[in-house]
Parts: C-alpha cells; sequence; structure tokens
C-alpha cells in the first residue's frame, strides 16, 4: 500500500494539451511552478493554498515571503554591517616601556618652599 505524501499547494494551468494540475510542498516552489507555467503559455493558471484560497495569475505576488522590515519589531534581525565599527584600542602593557618621545623639559632644581 502506498503512503499518501501531503502537498499543501496545488499548482493548475491549462494549455492547448489539456490541463495540469501539480502539488508542490511550499509556497515559493509553487510560486516558481506557476510562473513557469505562465512563461510556458499556460492559461487559467491558479495556485490553491493549504487555507482553500485560490489565487488566479494577477495575484501570485501573494505567496512571496514577507521582507524583513515588514516583520513585527520584535522578530527583526540586526544588521551588523549597518553599524559603525569600533574604533581600536590599543592595549597598554605596564611592564613594556613606553615607545613616546620624552619633551625635553628644563630642571629648576629643588623647589623652596619659604
Amino acid at each position: 500500500m502506498a503512503r499518501a505524501t501531503r502537498v499543501p499547494y496545488l499548482v493548475s494551468g491549462t494549455n492547448e494539451y489539456g490541463g495540469s494540475n501539480l502539488g508542490r510542498g511550499s509556497a515559493s516552489v509553487a510560486l516558481r511552478l506557476a510562473r513557469r507555467f505562465l512563461r510556458e503559455g499556460y492559461m487559467d493558471v491558479r495556485v490553491c493554498t493549504p487555507r482553500g484560497r485560490v489565487l488566479q495569475s494577477d495575484e501570485l505576488d501573494e505567496l512571496k515571503p514577507p521582507k524583513e522590515r515588514d516583520m513585527a519589531k520584535g522578530q527583526q534581525r540586526g544588521n551588523r554591517e549597518a553599524k559603525k565599527p569600533k574604533k581600536e584600542k590599543l592595549k597598554v602593557i605596564a611592564a613594556a616601556p613606553s615607545r613616546k618621545e620624552a619633551a625635553w623639559q628644563p630642571d629648576f632644581g629643588p623647589a623652596k618652599k619659604k
């Protein structure tokens, strides 16, 4: 006995030889197949969604996944490349001598207090 696989999206179209009904497992694959049908000259191209909604050829863009900016604020991912990079800090080792050139300062001798 063959096991039935569930395909939530049904793509259908009609050409000069008859009709085609093909099932696909995801919205993106169903959208790709529907667009291929349209390129090949199929008429009456439709996609039936898992909830039973039938999309005509001019409504196929509704199967596209939403972009990140359309998501709720809590679901958005940050873009690290857009952030300003931090300034590099030089590590200072206390045991190493300073590499700065010391500027000459005059020596006035010990200071006296009156």
